[in-house]
């Protein structure tokens, strides 16, 4: 799990196919002997699993899930991508719950700077507008981020100079591609109301009263 909070932007030094999967290869600032093999680290908002670490670089395998589902596809030996390691139980979080899990890739369809921040607009696949709402939280490439406005197929962000410094946003230009991943409780709201249609209870007034909701 993850924060939204990006520590350092690192450098691709490779990426390679084999077959449907492939592998990447990270140059960063990281600190590498507090990295294990087998750590978790999120690369563009991707969960990846580290494989090799040496050189002040890191390796990852990438499944075909992982390719089909992000913008990896259109990265490139020296893209710069985002990176945080996994969240410790003490941590604060101070962004959102990120899973790491890609929902879909997202078209910048507007980029205008207004009294110092960039407003960014994006477009979707309309099938996750549901999960994105007004003043709700978003993940683009693994930045926590709150959402300014939202219609059926777009939405739109306000990011002040420090996060577009901090990270991979202030290269983002019209027609570049994002990893989005929605709000994590959406998803299991959406899950425990279906529970109503497929002949359970789902969530109720009664259930949100005994939970302390209400």
């Amino acid at each position: 799990m993850f924060t939204g909070l990006i520590e350092t932007v690192g450098e691709l030094v490779s990426i390679e196919k084999r077959g449907a999967s492939g592998s990447l290869t990270v140059k960063t600032s990281l600190p590498l002997d507090e990295v294990a093999i087998g750590a978790s680290i999120a690369i563009n908002g991707a969960c990846l699993t580290v494989v090799r670490k040496g050189g002040g670089a890191v390796t990852f395998d990438i499944s075909p899930e992982t390719i089909d589902r992000t913008g990896f596809k259109n990265l490139k030996s020296g893209s710069p991508v985002n990176m945080e390691r996994a969240m410790r139980l003490s941590d604060r979080l101070d962004g959102h719950l990120v899973s790491g899990h890609v929902d879909c890739v997202a078209t910048v369809i507007e980029r205008r700077e207004v009294a110092g921040n960039i407003v960014f607009s994006f477009r979707f696949p309309h099938q996750y507008g549901k999960y994105i709402a007004a003043k709700g939280s978003v993940a683009i490439d693994g930045i926590s981020l709150t959402v300014n406005s939202a219609g059926p197929d777009s939405f739109s962000i306000n990011v002040i100079p420090h996060t577009a410094a901090k990270t991979t946003l202030i290269g983002k230009r019209v027609g570049d591609e994002v990893n989005i991943e929605t709000d994590l409780l959406c998803r299991y709201l959406e899950r425990l109301l279906a529970g109503r249609e497929n002949g359970g209870e789902g969530v109720t007034l009664d259930l949100l009263a005994k939970s302390g909701f209400m």
